[in-house]
């Protein structure tokens, strides 16, 4: 038994409420539960309740065992001394607050009703591949699981708006250069957005806004701070031009690579080669004069696709790597499924802050938007889909997501919407 399910007997009162004594056989009425705390303190604050039929108004803490309140030094914790009622499994021993005053302690194990204890074990420690309710998730009411995607949808951009308000303070408030930071880490995907982000921190935005009208100049920039065009051979002219050019610059702008990770060519596909992701994001901004501007008014998914329809150098149409010719010409767009996956990880982050920076609500629209979206496709929620939960949306795909990686993986089933009614039920 773990503490958590201790806090959801109490913020839930799942015992018989009309049996509660203290171990010293004084009636306890609940008159408010409290306030769930989630970090440092006592567990429920600000609980109202009625003991030996004095009303009290204070704290709330939890544990399996009395004997826990000295185990964790909360009798030299200033914080727990207005705790009021000691809520434990099992009461081992008295514990006392600093003026030697007894703390009342309500023992819960013989309050529970069997049928709340086997749903807790049968959820929590029954056999199962993926997660704790594979098999009744796929059972719950559609309106409740729906609503409940809808929660975790805006729970993951909340998580994600941490980042990004890190990075409008580091930047003095330049939505222009978070947007920038953030595309063009998310231009990396999974396997050189790290690389990626760290190209971009390398070069101050202002740098970027002097030279984004001159194409060369953009491409020379990114490819040189990548360090992409350190070979000393020079194997055709586009290639000599953009070095000439990025020694020019790393000069004038004082440019510096410490700190940058090499991108990665090993295990991609060609037409996520760094080479032409980089290029494409330099032809994005030289294309686009106002991107970021552009990106917040844009309200319809096709606005979208046209706003990132941009296509690598017309040199990268016979290259994939600097100074290998390939069989083919083709031309290296950018494609649908990467422009969706632009949008779920940077627009919409981005869109989601900047209309509450603004004083905005845009939650309908967003999520209208990501309804548009196609779902991802992942282990995840591939096996998701296998329990009868298919995403049907990008909303539902990145819900799902926020599922599993913070409740379903992490155990957190007492805290989830889900969980918490099939343990109802």
């Amino acid at each position: 038994m773990k503490e958590d399910f201790l806090h959801y007997l109490w913020k839930f009162q799942k015992f018989h409420r009309e049996e509660l004594y203290t171990s010293s056989r004084e009636k306890v009425e609940v008159i408010a539960t409290g306030q769930h705390n989630g970090s440092s303190g006592p567990d429920f604050f600000n609980a109202k309740l009625r003991i030996g039929g004095q009303l009290w108004a204070g704290n709330v803490e939890i544990h399996l065992k009395s004997s826990d309140w000295y185990v964790h030094h909360h009798e030299k914790d200033m914080a727990y001394d207005n705790v009021v009622l000691h809520v434990v499994w099992e009461d081992d021993m008295p514990v006392f607050r600093k003026d030697n005053s007894a703390i009342p302690a309500l023992e819960l194990k013989a309050v529970v009703p069997e049928g709340v204890w086997r749903n807790y074990t049968s959820l929590l420690k029954g056999s199962y591949d993926f997660i704790n309710c594979e098999k009744e998730i796929g059972k719950v009411d559609p309106f409740l699981r729906d609503n409940y995607l809808e929660r975790l949808f805006f729970e993951r951009l909340e998580q994600k708006s941490l980042a990004v308000l890190q990075d409008l303070e580091s930047s003095r408030n330049d939505w222009e250069a978070v947007f920038f930071k953030n595309l063009t880490k998310n231009f990396g995907l999974k396997v050189n957005g790290e690389s990626f982000r760290s190209i971009a921190d390398s070069i101050s935005y202002n740098t970027v806004r002097k030279v984004r009208s001159d194409l060369l100049q953009l491409e020379a920039l990114l490819f040189g701070q990548a360090g992409l065009l350190e070979n000393t051979e020079v194997p055709d002219s586009y290639t000599g031009e953009l070095h000439s050019e990025y020694i020019y610059l790393k000069k004038k702008y004082q440019l510096s690579g410490a700190g940058v990770i090499r991108p990665l060519f090993h295990k991609l596909r060609p037409a996520n080669f760094p080479t032409l992701r980089l290029s494409q994001l330099a032809n994005l901004y030289v294309n686009q004069g106002k991107l970021f501007a552009a990106a917040m008014e844009a309200g319809h998914i096709r606005e979208f696709y046209d706003l990132f329809d941009s296509t690598a150098s017309a040199y990268w149409d016979r290259h994939y790597v600097f100074g290998k010719v390939s069989g083919k010409k083709r031309s290296k767009n950018l494609s649908g499924n990467f422009i969706d996956l632009l949008m779920i990880n940077t627009v919409i982050p981005l869109k989601f802050c900047y209309a509450r920076h603004t004083g905005r609500d845009a939650n309908a629209a967003i999520l209208e938007i990501m309804e548009s979206l196609k779902p991802e496709k992942n282990r995840v929620t591939d096996r998701f889909a296998t329990t009868g939960i298919k995403a049907r949306n990008a909303g539902e795909s990145q819900a799902l997501l926020q599922l599993y990686n913070t409740y379903c993986s992490k155990n957190r089933c007492l805290e989830c919407v889900i969980g918490h009614h099939l343990l109802k039920n």
